[in-house]
């Protein structure tokens, strides 16, 4: 069989196995064109079905959340943790609470962990859970009970040396602090089961800032490659929590112009750029308040697009930081034709297969998020790291160690997606992620 004919064959049987599940298909449509064709020019993976195993989850875990809401109604949740593949190292991945969340969704992102934790180095398996739970509006006593809910039926199935859960949306300081000292509180134990914990218990420096940075640190090598710098370059960016206002802060800091975030009310368009005073309260707004970003136009001139994103904006950087599939093949267009030039993901998977498709056909450098968005994960593996030590390093050494981790990450996409003076990023990332867990697979044998 040649490769179109074994691509079909293995999306038919894997569409077949897991009906309705779009998000799951999408991303593992994306890794196995690449990774095919590898197989076949490489006979050491043939025959041993490795990107089937890697797309079927050494386990998943459903579950009900009941708890109790402030005026006394029960309340009840469904909660997954889907264990993916711990090929090299014990799982990892976050934690959503989402009214979006499905096993759809959490399965794509626990496969998209599996290449991300791999490309960083760091020993650590692929894994994502969450619940449909949506946070917002709840007051801290409500999220409390939720989380110490979640928990009591989790840690059964976690441990620093089994599955490190972390935070991703609507997962900050105070879930993973409910979360932790639920485990430690049932297991009797004080252990570096989760990342993203506050300092005063064993958190890392950075934590909130590594995805932001660690996009920014992939643009800029990007941007050396061809010879370029962020000096004076318009930067576009979707949303508006850890990751965007982060990678916001880093551009800026490096001469860029950034003029846009958003939220699911819409976005807005600063045309003098944000700066230093304006993120900061920007910051206390989203991570403190947790207000609107309309509210913005109350302290600073700007224009509300309600209900749109901001691709539309002419710029010569594009950086999704919200969620997946928000830039449309639409959207991508009108960003061509408005002669913009990277597109880096700090989001998971937030372009379309029709979007990249457009971007890989243009002029357009395209970085997908299992590459660039990797600085949060690598980070949460340092906290491990610092929690199995019993140490913690410091702010300077950290963001050296996150430099060198993301330019590492950008020498394999180069190393396996050069082709000719460009590099495709999308094939660099897919197979420099399967090598390592693939090599792995091969030495334990069939498990």
């Amino acid at each position: 069989m040649d490769c179109p004919e074994i691509y079909e064959n293995f999306i038919s049987g894997l569409e077949k196995r897991n009906p309705n599940e779009p998000e799951f298909h999408q991303a593992v449509h994306e890794v196995a064109q690449d990774v095919i064709p590898f197989i076949a020019d490489n006979p050491k993976y043939q025959d041993r079905l490795l990107l089937e195993r890697m797309t079927e989850p050494d386990r998943i875990i459903s579950f009900r959340v009941c708890w109790v809401d402030d005026e006394g109604n029960i309340r009840a949740n469904r909660g997954y943790r889907v264990q993916n593949n711990n090929a090299i190292g014990p799982y990892k991945g976050g934690i959503r609470f989402h009214p979006t969340v499905n096993l759809s969704i959490l399965k794509f992102l626990a496969f998209e962990q599996t290449f991300k934790n791999s490309l960083t180095g760091l020993h650590m398996g692929g894994a994502k859970g969450g619940s449909d739970f949506n946070p917002k509006g709840k007051s801290d006593a409500e999220v409390m009970r939720f989380c110490q809910s979640f928990m009591t039926e989790l840690y059964r199935y976690i441990g620093p040396d089994t599955d490190i859960p972390a935070g991703d949306i609507g997962v900050g300081s105070r879930e993973i602090g409910f979360m932790f000292g639920q485990f430690k509180r049932l297991t009797n134990s004080f252990t570096g089961t989760m990342t993203g914990k506050g300092i005063e218990f064993g958190g890392s420096l950075i934590r909130a800032e590594a995805t932001g940075y660690g996009t920014i640190y992939m643009l800029e090598a990007a941007l050396k490659d061809m010879n370029e710098s962020l000096e004076g370059k318009h930067v576009l960016i979707s949303g508006s929590g850890n990751v965007a206002l982060y990678a916001a802060e880093k551009a800026i800091q490096h001469g860029a112009v950034v003029s846009t975030l958003s939220d699911s009310s819409g976005f807005i368009y600063d045309p003098n750029g944000f700066n230093a005073e304006k993120l900061a309260w920007l910051k206390k707004l989203k991570l403190q308040d947790r207000g609107r970003i309309n509210q913005y136009l109350q302290e600073f001139d700007a224009e509300f697009h309600a209900d749109q994103q901001p691709w539309k904006v002419p710029c010569d950087i594009a950086l999704p930081c919200a969620t997946q599939n928000e830039i449309t093949g639409d959207d991508a267009r009108i960003l061509i034709s408005n002669n913009c030039r990277f597109v880096v993901e700090g989001a998971n998977m937030p372009s379309t297969p029709e979007a990249v498709t457009a971007f890989q056909n243009s002029h357009v450098v395209f970085v997908p998020g299992k590459a660039a968005n990797a600085g949060g994960v690598a980070v949460s593996g340092l906290e491990m790291s610092q929690n199995a030590s019993k140490i913690s390093w410091d702010e300077k050494d950290l963001h050296q160690r996150l430099h060198n981790i993301m330019h590492l990450i950008h020498e394999k996409c180069a190393r396996y997606g050069r082709e000719g003076e460009r590099i495709n990023y999308v094939k660099g990332a897919n197979i420099g992620g399967f090598i390592k867990v693939a090599d792995a697979m091969l030495a334990f044998g069939v498990i």
